[in-house]
């Protein structure tokens, strides 16, 4: 487990727990031992510790992309706010950004209170603006921030950037880096030893009202969560809900003081820049670059695989462009090379939705922001749950059904094609200096 990714590597003790032997009840399964399934788990232990709650994991807590991602506690959702405007309205739009805001702060709070080490650091997320196209997409990212007054957004001029070909950057308060596989290993051990069962190396095979089958029993439960991201494809039932997508990261040896102090990169603060096919990084604790981005094609009927883990060809696309980024790392060498899938639903707007009928509740479709959006979705599934009547449970995404993925070959083509389009749109851009024309007629089938 410990070559999963830097992440694991360096995330201490990954023996896993116990699996299930045999039948047995609780009144809570969850069903994921990821963020999403133990954010839950611990808010319906604080609000009734009585509650005899089971979490059931293919492999071990914090396996999936809860432990390999790119270390955003970010306020990022994947629908834009103006998007949510036109699909809920301005109040429930400007809702969802007070909510995912608050979310960074939360994450924080619980995880200093609780004893966590993740080097959970708020220093904000800089985007860099490297050509003139992109500063006009940064300008209208501040002005639309600044039109619903919740997200704080600002400019940073050339002299205070130092990414090779800055024209200056936007620069977002509202995110703090951490280390994912400590955060999700951290909060399963908390749970556990608070009473809450976690049980790994236990496949799930099927979901039913009051009802969990496993490969090593059975779980009669009176609610179920159902909280497996990208995996959610793994099951017939659900196959086409959630699409896997792969996204891949490398990271680099430790680098000194004076590195860090060139380019200007705090402790604390994670980087990108406005291109179409996304990259993300932070600076380590350790000082190094934990740095990632899109580019591994979909797999065939939603095929997820240890071998799509490490693709040379992308692995070699980021560090070119974190060289060219950042030239200075030019020599450093590349420890660690990992990837994994992250989850798309069809309209790309995450929800949590819960039927009192069924008693089964469900949560996922980040799209790669769910480091902080799965905190959010563990509270508003735990008010669901306990039938609490909340501002969580008003929000636009609860409730939200996305239609389902395309059939085979639509999908893989469809997902494919939408790939090679952002390639194309940062290509488009650079030849004509203009506004990708292929990017704005993929804006409204990717949250814009």
């Amino acid at each position: 487990m410990a070559a999963l990714s830097f992440w694991h590597a360096t995330a201490g003790d990954l023996t896993p727990r116990v699996g299930l032997d045999g039948d047995t009840d609780a009144d809570v399964a969850i069903v994921g031992g990821g963020l999403t399934g133990l954010w839950t788990a611990w808010y319906l232990h604080e609000r009734d510790p009585a509650l005899r709650i089971v979490v059931l994991e293919k492999e071990i807590a914090g396996f999936g992309a809860s432990g390999r991602n790119g270390g955003w506690c970010s306020a990022l959702f994947p629908r834009s706010t103006a998007s949510l405007e036109r699909a809920h309205g301005r109040d429930a739009a400007i809702a969802m950004r007070r909510a995912m805001i608050g979310t960074v702060p939360e994450v924080g709070r619980v995880t200093d209170g609780l004893g966590i080490d993740c080097d959970f650091a708020t220093g904000g997320t800089i985007s860099y603006v490297r050509s003139e196209v992109q500063k006009r997409a940064a300008l209208a990212e501040i002005a639309e921030a600044e039109h619903y007054g919740v997200d704080e957004i600002g400019w940073r001029g050339p002299d205070d950037v130092h990414a090779a070909g800055a024209l200056g950057a936007s620069f977002d308060r509202n995110c703090a880096s951490l280390h994912p596989a400590k955060l999700v290993r951290g909060l399963a051990a908390v749970l556990e030893a608070r009473g809450v069962r976690i049980l790994e190396h236990t496949e799930v095979m099927s979901v039913a009202p009051g009802r969990v089958e496993t490969a090593r029993g059975v779980v009669t439960a009176d609610r179920v969560v159902v909280a497996t991201e990208g995996y959610t494809a793994t099951f017939p039932a659900t196959h086409r809900r959630i699409l896997p997508l792969y996204s891949l990261m490398i990271a680099t040896e430790p680098l000194p003081p004076a590195f860090w102090d060139e380019i200007g990169v705090a402790h604390g603060q994670t980087f990108t820049d406005y291109r179409h096919l996304l990259i993300y990084g932070q600076r380590t604790a350790d000082d190094r670059f934990a740095f990632g981005g899109r580019g591994a094609r979909y797999h065939w009927g939603s095929a997820i695989r240890a071998g799509y883990d490490r693709v040379p060809r992308v692995f070699g696309h980021l560090r070119r462009t974190l060289v060219e980024l950042f030239p200075a790392v030019a020599d450093a060498a590349v420890t660690h090379r990992w990837g994994g899938p992250l989850g798309v639903s069809r309209d790309w707007h995450a929800s949590v939705t819960y039927d009192p009928t069924t008693r089964i509740g469900r949560a996922g479709g980040y799209v790669g922001d769910g480091l902080s959006t799965t905190n959010l979705a563990g509270r508003s599934l735990a008010d669901l749950l306990t039938d609490a009547d909340t501002e969580l449970t008003r929000l636009p995404w609860v409730g939200h059904r996305s239609p389902d993925w395309e059939p085979e070959p639509l999908r893989f083509l469809g997902a494919n094609a939408g790939m090679l389009a952002m390639s194309a749109a940062d290509v488009e851009e650079r030849i004509t200096r203009r506004r990708s024309v292929i990017a704005r007629v993929m804006g409204p089938l990717v949250g814009h």
